[in-house]
């Protein structure tokens, strides 16, 4: 069953997507999470793809259920504010499997999830009628789990993955939204999808705040949140950035034998200090 602790992060996180908009840069363990809690984040996202690739494994559900739990675990004892997990596509097909990974992540300290309809990268989606099973019942596992206010993050990858005609994919998602929130969904995430008056237009007609994923060349944050979006995140973004970080200084240091890409780098200590704090203790 859930603590105290935790079902005060789940009301908190889910207050947060009620006033604003929530900006969530994505962590993908545990340091990583640590670092985004102390540049004030309210909370940390982990980005599944992110999370893979430090295990050595691609994006689309190639690690097993288990061992993302772990790395939840990991992310969760590292910081004091909520944490959401991405669960890919729940790591199965069928609504049992979503349940067991929901249950498991909230074992595990998430106080969120999201869900994506994409049965594999690319497509094809589940259809609607499948996957508001699938989220009926990841609330139901929730509940089960002693946590009824678990943040679902319902991902729709309409757009990320160009399904449909183009004509047709406003209309589809928008669809998508009503029968995501009947089964219990709280918020909507439409990766794929950066366009102002699109937002603005679908903010209007979906009955769950929206969630964008951005990087460089998209709308600022301000931008989005006139266009009545709620919540945005960075996806791999920023694991991205580290990773070219490690690219250009293994380059110069073997072409050039110099350090110049690792100026500014993180103090030894400061990163060690992170580590060496009781679970779960913010920085000061």
């Amino acid at each position: 069953m859930t603590t105290d602790s935790q079902q005060k992060k789940a009301e908190t996180f889910r207050q947060l997507h009620a006033d604003g908009v929530l900006v969530l840069p994505n962590a993908w363990d545990a340091v990583s999470a640590a670092l985004v809690a102390e540049a004030g984040a309210a909370a940390v996202a982990t980005t599944s793809a992110a999370v893979s690739w430090a295990a050595g494994r691609g994006d689309g559900q190639n690690l097993t259920r288990e061992q993302m739990i772990e790395r939840v675990r990991e992310i969760a004892a590292a910081v004091a504010v909520p944490v959401t997990a991405d669960v890919e596509g729940g790591y199965g097909p069928a609504p049992e499997d979503v349940a067991a990974t929901v249950e498991g992540v909230i074992g595990a300290g998430a106080i969120g999830v999201n869900l994506e309809d994409s049965r594999r990268p690319g497509g094809p989606l589940f259809d609607i009628a499948e996957q508001t099973a699938r989220l009926r019942a990841a609330r139901e596992a929730a509940a089960r789990a002693g946590l009824p206010q678990l943040v679902i993050n319902a991902r729709t990858d309409v757009y990320l993955f160009g399904i449909g005609a183009p004509e047709g994919r406003f209309d589809d998602v928008v669809a998508r939204a009503a029968a995501y929130a009947e089964a219990g969904a709280d918020s909507l995430f439409v990766p794929g999808l950066l366009d102002l008056d699109a937002l603005r237009e679908l903010s209007g007609k979906s009955p769950l705040p929206i969630n964008v994923m951005t990087g460089p060349g998209a709308p600022a944050v301000s931008e989005l949140a006139a266009a009545g979006v709620r919540r945005v995140s960075l996806g791999p973004v920023v694991a991205l950035a580290a990773y070219e970080r490690v690219r250009t200084a293994a380059r110069e240091l073997l072409t050039e034998g110099t350090y110049n890409a690792l100026a500014g780098a993180l103090d030894f200590g400061a990163v060690e200090a992170l580590l060496a704090r009781p679970a779960g203790e913010a920085a000061s």
